[in-house]
């Protein structure tokens, strides 16, 4: 049985990153949302508990809370940010707003107290502080262990009950020595030994399938990506001949793709039916502009698509998809979660669907994805496919979607692609694209003036697509991919390069 640290989320966008610290130390960590009962969480046999931090003020009349009984399992509970605010108040201390605001890397001097959680540490660190509100009276019983050069309380702790309280963020690289905070937590703490991996997380996954699913069947919305394609075998080894998965062709994606993604799951043995609506997708989209509302149009067919092929199986109850936590997290599901964009498989859905979710995956990073692939032996050309968004080139065609602009956005991103392959780079490159904007500039062809479109080169390095790093691809190879797209593609007459990483960015355009 896993040990698990359970992480409450109260809608910060670090909320996953804390997992992802944990899952590097090999420690099972469940996250769930702020409003979880603690008979719920209790199930768990939690060997800790972790209050995320989030984007309100706990003297808000409305702000978001725990249930109480939380703070009486006897296990330890660390709160960062909002969660130690949460904690202090809940605990009978104060909390200011209003005043001593820190935004930022700031200084962070232990106090001369001994704390279980900031041991072995420096004197000083710097650390990621980001509050408006600040503890200004603790609770009693509680100590502070260190606090920031303006004088605000950075941590504290209540060596009796366990309660520790962090006002920055330990999770975010910017924190010094913020690894070690948490190892001290969980490990010395919490007694966790850190031995959870993908292998036996895969094989509960499956049970947990099997005993979810039963004898209905599942309808696989299959996209061609890593996450759906994963997902897929995943439950196939579940559920065997029960998956029937359905590829849908929105007119979407990129040059001879639905030829090439059935021809591998036809090699993995997968049961798919063909569906062509691409004339339908292009149809509900044209005109539309905006871009929430594209992937909303998108996320709807999807669905209905989905649901028509459904209809005609036999005891099809589950509608599975690929959603991994970046997902989940950039689309705002939780309550307190800033909406940054809507993805397809979460953003998108009916009120009333005939089908329910299995998403298997949603708990995932995209990296651990790749891990699984590996371990249930998937296909190397499936593992390493370089992400593609589930609304497909829609986000990649600014403006306006006509089957001629798609067609000019496909023929420039295959020459991006092929000339990264020719280099020997491609393999090196975490996703690279194009995008086509809806910009025209002068140039000139040979004698004549062009008044055409304009397209960008996106290339980005990444772990997990929650932060990237832009790609420093060579200027020759860069000159070579310019001058072909030019030539070639009818309608382009200037190739430009995002040299924009994430954040601020993000890494699509829309």
């Amino acid at each position: 049985m896993n040990e698990n640290i359970i992480i409450i989320n109260c809608g910060s966008q670090f909320t996953q990153l804390i997992a992802r610290r944990l899952r590097e130390m090999k420690i099972h960590s469940v996250i769930l949302n702020w409003d979880v009962s603690a008979e719920i969480l209790e199930s768990y046999s939690p060997k800790g508990i972790i209050i995320s931090g989030g984007p309100d003020s706990v003297n808000e009349p409305d702000a978001i809370t725990v249930d109480k009984k939380i703070f009486d399992f006897g296990c330890p509970v660390l709160g960062i940010c909002y969660g130690m605010q949460l904690m202090a108040k809940t605990s009978g201390g104060v909390v200011s707003s209003g005043t001593s605001s820190e935004y930022g890397v700031t200084s962070i001097k232990r106090n001369e107290n001994s704390s279980a959680l900031l041991k072995n540490l420096p004197s000083e660190i710097n650390a990621l502080m980001s509050h408006g509100d600040h503890v200004s009276k603790l609770p009693e019983g509680f100590a502070a262990t260190s606090t920031t050069s303006g004088g605000v309380i950075s941590s504290f702790e209540n060596a009796n009950k366990k309660f520790f309280g962090l006002q920055f963020h330990p999770e975010v690289v910017h924190t010094e020595h913020g690894e070690e905070i948490l190892r001290n937590f969980v490990f010395d703490i919490c007694g966790c030994v850190g031995d959870w991996d993908l292998s036996n997380w895969g094989e509960t996954t499956i049970a947990d399938i099997k005993n979810k699913v039963g004898d209905k069947k599942v309808v696989c919305g299959l996209s061609g990506g890593v996450d759906s394609s994963v997902a897929a075998v995943l439950v196939n080894r579940a559920i065997g001949e029960n998956l029937q998965c359905v590829f849908v062709n929105h007119g979407l994606m990129r040059l001879n793709e639905p030829e090439q993604v059935m021809a591998q799951y036809k090699a993995l043995g997968l049961n798919v039916i063909y569906v062509d609506a691409s004339e339908k997708f292009l149809s509900e989209l044209a005109g539309v502009t905006d871009p929430e509302q594209k992937r909303k149009i998108i996320g709807r067919l999807f669905i209905e698509v989905f649901e028509a092929e459904a209809k005609k199986i036999k005891n099809a109850e589950w509608l599975l998809q690929g959603t991994i936590y970046p997902d989940v997290i950039e689309s705002g599901s939780k309550k307190g979660a800033a909406l940054i964009k809507s993805h397809h498989n979460v953003g998108g859905l009916p009120e009333k669907m005939n089908l329910k979710l299995l998403e298997p995956l949603r708990d995932l990073f995209k990296d651990e994805v790749r891990e699984l692939g590996k371990i249930i032996e998937m296909p190397e050309e499936i593992i390493s496919r370089q992400p593609f968004p589930g609304p497909g080139l829609a986000v990649r065609c600014l403006g306006e979607i006509t089957k001629a602009r798609l067609d000019v956005l496909r023929e420039a991103d295959a020459i991006f692609r092929e000339e990264l392959k020719a280099a020997g780079l491609y393999k090196n490159i975490w996703q690279a694209f194009c995008v086509l904007l809806p910009v025209k500039s002068v140039g000139v062809m040979g004698d004549s003036r062009t008044y055409n479109e304009v397209i960008v080169l996106r290339a980005i390095n990444s772990q997990d697509a929650m932060t990237a790093e832009w790609s420093r691809i060579d200027f020759d190879v860069l000159d070579k991919i310019s001058k072909r797209i030019c030539n070639e593609v009818k309608g382009i007459n200037r190739v430009v390069m995002d040299v924009t990483s994430k954040p601020p960015a993000t890494i699509e355009w829309e």
